[in-house]
């Protein structure tokens, strides 16, 4: 029996071994990716075109400003914005974790003074852009707030993150007074903008409620919900508002409160009106990766991010009366923490390179696939990402530009805003399934190779990653991009590309020397190397049956658009 249990053994190993050899590209092929222009596998809509970050007040200054005109210029659509501490009592003087409107006040005998001047200034930035705001309405003002002292925080990254939640993350001591708080701030929001444009924005309660960010109970926050949503509909009943913002959306805490929230919304009393159920017109929930250091190397982890994607998909279509809501991923990162820097968290170190921007295309191009997957109304994904005003260069937060110039993360959105109208079927032979990703991340011997792709009446595109967790550089290796079900002639291919060389001002400032205090040439030449760069010059190219091959190379965490155009 011992002999036969041996053989036994050694007989799965061999069959393992098998499969996994058949499963593995051939060693020095080229990587393929072939797009199939007459399978359609849904619309090419801007999930992607969604921003958010914690302090407010970046927005209006000098760099936020610049790369708010830069992420609208790169959308054909309007593009939505979320930020936190609309509500909070304070200065207006912005730091790390924190920001501050001072929106309500109140007099010595407790009657409200609402002062709109830092929150207009905040979304007139949005609007005179064509951006959208994707509203929060939070957090607690001090004078509301049932636990008010000590309210306003000093983090700084390497301190206790729960440092962060003081007064403002308490419930209200008069749910009545805050409920008006709401009501004057969209009917303001009405009488300034108009109520054609607030019909177009989103509104949502809080940010992540079942962890640190909400003081209070569940109970209490549905309460909250009530309150809000009665007064948002009461200043505009064709406002658009919902919730409930929850962390991890695939945790145990976040699958019960989620679950617990729609079905308060559903069949509850509303805390209001005393009638069953509340108004809901979006369902959003936030997902993380969760990057590790490895024997000093970074390590990523698309699959737990995409597993609270998932996760909150399933749960919104288990209920038939939401199921084709809106779905907005309000948070949508590879980690939980933009402020923390990788001095203080080397496992960040992403940040700054290519690894972020293969990361990024990868992991959205899976968020498409899991909503065509369960059939749910996926309306955008919210990446947590911005800027931060007067910080070191490249210090190793999570944002999209430091002082001004352009990250690589940035040109994969350039790339998706060259994207339109309904995705095309995309195979390659070293493209994961989305299973594979979802069940087990980007850990096989070999890289992700796969691809998204787009056609329209005039155009089609294919972006392409060379994607893994495991932040290791190699060069360019050999890739073969076949466009098939083409009806013109001839076409125009131009090569967008985020590599170690190109559309990467990280390498550029390395090669500088590092500076924190660049000159002002150096700054244009960063500036310069931030923008989405080309690979060659455009070419055309003759279409034979209905099919083109474009052969180039991709280096490991770079990111390639070939984009087609024709008469």
């Amino acid at each position: 029996m011992r002999h036969l249990s041996t053989r036994l053994s050694l007989l799965f190993v061999l069959v393992f071994a098998a499969k996994a050899a058949r499963a593995q590209p051939a060693s020095g092929a080229p990587a393929t990716i072939t797009v199939d222009l007459n399978k359609e596998t849904g619309p090419m809509n801007p999930v992607w075109a969604w921003f958010g970050y914690d302090e407010p007040n970046y927005t209006y200054m000098k760099d936020g400003k610049k790369l708010l005109s830069e992420i609208a210029e790169l959308s054909p659509t309007p593009v939505y914005v979320r930020t936190h501490s609309l509500l909070v009592t304070g200065d207006g003087q912005a730091s790390l974790k924190w920001g501050s409107t001072n929106a309500y006040t109140e007099d010595a005998n407790g009657n409200p003074i609402y002062d709109w001047k830092l929150v207009d200034s905040i979304f007139d930035t949005y609007i005179s852009r064509k951006m959208k705001p994707f509203a929060q309405i939070g957090f607690m003002p001090q004078a509301l707030s049932s636990h008010p002292d000590p309210y306003r925080h000093y983090w700084k990254p390497g301190d206790n993150y729960n440092d962060i939640y003081t007064g403002w993350a308490y419930p209200p001591k008069d749910y009545s007074k805050w409920a008006e708080l709401v009501y004057q701030w969209v009917k303001h929001s009405v009488a300034r903008y108009g109520e054609a444009e607030v019909e177009s924005w989103y509104w949502e309660l809080w940010n992540e409620p079942n962890i640190g960010y909400w003081k209070g109970t569940m109970p209490e926050f549905f309460k909250l919900y009530d309150y809000t949503a009665d007064a948002v509909k009461r200043a505009l009943p064709t406002a658009r508002v919902g919730g409930p913002e929850i962390a991890g959306a695939g945790s145990a805490g976040g699958i019960k409160f989620l679950t617990a929230f729609l079905e308060h919304c559903a069949t509850g009393t509303n805390y209001v009106t005393g009638k069953t159920g509340s108004p809901l017109d979006l369902v959003s929930f936030h997902a993380k990766g969760q990057p590790r250091l490895v024997n000093g190397m970074v390590r990523m982890n698309v699959g737990t991010q995409l597993r609270d994607i998932q996760s909150g998909f399933r749960i919104v279509a288990s209920f038939p009366q939401f199921k084709n809501l809106p779905i907005i991923i309000g948070e949508s990162d590879p980690e939980g923490c933009a402020a923390c820097g990788m001095a203080t968290n080397p496992e960040n170190a992403y940040r700054n390179g290519t690894l972020y921007s293969s990361y990024t295309a990868a992991s959205f191009a899976r968020k498409y696939a899991l909503a065509d997957e369960i059939g749910i109304n996926f309306k955008g994904a919210v990446s947590w990402s911005f800027e931060f005003e007067n910080q070191p260069w490249f210090y190793g937060f999570r944002d999209l530009a430091t002082n001004g110039v352009d990250k690589p993360v940035l040109n994969v959105f350039r790339m998706f805003g060259k994207m339109r109208g309904t995705r095309a079927l995309v195979n390659g032979n070293r493209m994961y399934p989305t299973k594979a990703v979802v069940d087990s991340s980007v850990r096989r011997p070999y890289t992700d190779v796969g691809g998204i792709a787009s056609k329209d009446t005039k155009s089609a595109a294919a972006m392409i990653w060379n994607y893994h967790d495991e932040d290791i550089k190699t060069p360019g290796e050999p890739l073969e991009v076949t466009f098939n079900g083409l009806t013109t002639r001839k076409v125009k291919v131009t090569q967008y590309i985020i590599d170690q060389a190109h559309s990467n001002s990280y390498e550029v400032w390395k090669k500088m020397g590092s500076p924190q205090n660049p000159t002002t040439a150096q700054i244009a030449a960063l500036e310069k190397a931030g923008q989405l760069h080309t690979l060659g010059k455009t070419a055309t190219m003759s279409v034979k049956n209905g099919r083109i091959l474009v052969k180039t190379a991709l280096s490991r965490q770079g990111v390639l658009l070939v984009k087609l155009d024709w008469n």
